[in-house]
């Protein structure tokens, strides 16, 4: 639309009448007149759509009100439901609502991610034996500007016994398919699993692993530490020195975890080697 309002204006340009223009695109000649009056203010660039938004509102919040609102929260830079008690405190009547919305358009708070949903907590149970809590995550590694490759890594925080794969996507099926194959390698059974709130770990994963699960607090990447720093070491020690080919990690992973699991003194649990701790 924008490219048809720019071309009706240039054919206004050339001598073209108005109704003319309107009869030839399929609009009224009124809104070719509009448009013609807003290329000779912007020039001869497309013309955009006007926001629908409206630009007052009987109720809307009075500018003093506002700057009261804006000037709390950049005095101590506290959420929004703070700024509300503290505004209610000093006598200021207003909506929580209002505060956030406010808030927002003036963009002083962050809005919070609609994939990013709550789930009940659950106690992070202490591991006692290998298995009690295994914690997963996914690297994600750039092939070109638009396509990525995904290495699904698992650690047991016993025994820090760890397992890899490469995938050319990720979604739950892939998540469910490797944590299977990875229950596989190992000598033991996977009690709980712990992952972040990737899409790839989703509600679907949960109801199909059927096994316990939990998350890890949103913002808190502490909570997958164990992981987190095997990632670490996983591409120093291996992925970095690997042609991004999903093949070639494989190759190249297989090689590595044996070295990890069998071979690699860890410093985590006393410099021993985690199969021996298994």
């Amino acid at each position: 639309m924008p490219r048809i309002r720019r071309e009706a204006a240039r054919l206004v340009y050339r001598g073209w009448s108005a109704r003319k223009v309107g009869r030839h695109l399929g609009f009224h000649h009124t809104a070719v007149r509009e448009w013609f009056r807003r290329a000779r203010i912007i020039g001869d660039h497309p013309i955009p759509t006007k926001s629908s938004k409206p630009k007052s509102h009987p109720r809307q919040l009075g500018e003093e009100l506002v700057q009261k609102i804006v000037a709390k929260r950049l005095e101590h830079n506290r959420y929004s439901e703070a700024v509300h008690r503290e505004l209610s405190n000093d006598g200021v009547k207003v909506s929580l609502s209002s505060v956030k919305r406010t808030l927002e358009r003036h963009y002083l708070i962050k809005k919070r991610s609609p994939w990013k949903r709550y789930h009940p907590h659950q106690d992070r149970p202490y591991p006692l034996q290998s298995g009690d809590l295994i914690e997963i995550d996914t690297i994600h590694r750039m092939i070109d500007e638009k396509k990525r490759l995904y290495v699904f890594v698992l650690l047991d925080v016993y025994s820090r016994t760890a397992y890899a794969k490469a995938y050319g996507k990720m979604n739950g099926k892939t998540s469910l398919q490797f944590v299977r194959e990875a229950e596989k390698q190992t000598s033991f059974k996977f009690k709980m699993l712990q992952s972040d709130h990737g899409p790839e770990f989703g509600k679907w994963f949960v109801s199909q692993i059927k096994k316990n699960h939990r998350y890890t607090r949103i913002g808190k990447p502490n909570d997958n530490a164990h992981i987190e720093r095997f990632n670490r070491t996983l591409q120093e020690e291996c992925l970095d020195k690997v042609s991004n080919n999903v093949s070639k990690i494989n190759c190249a992973l297989k090689k590595y975890l044996q070295y990890y699991n069998y071979e690699r003194v860890h410093g985590g649990i006393n410099y021993l080697i985690p199969m021996q701790v298994v």
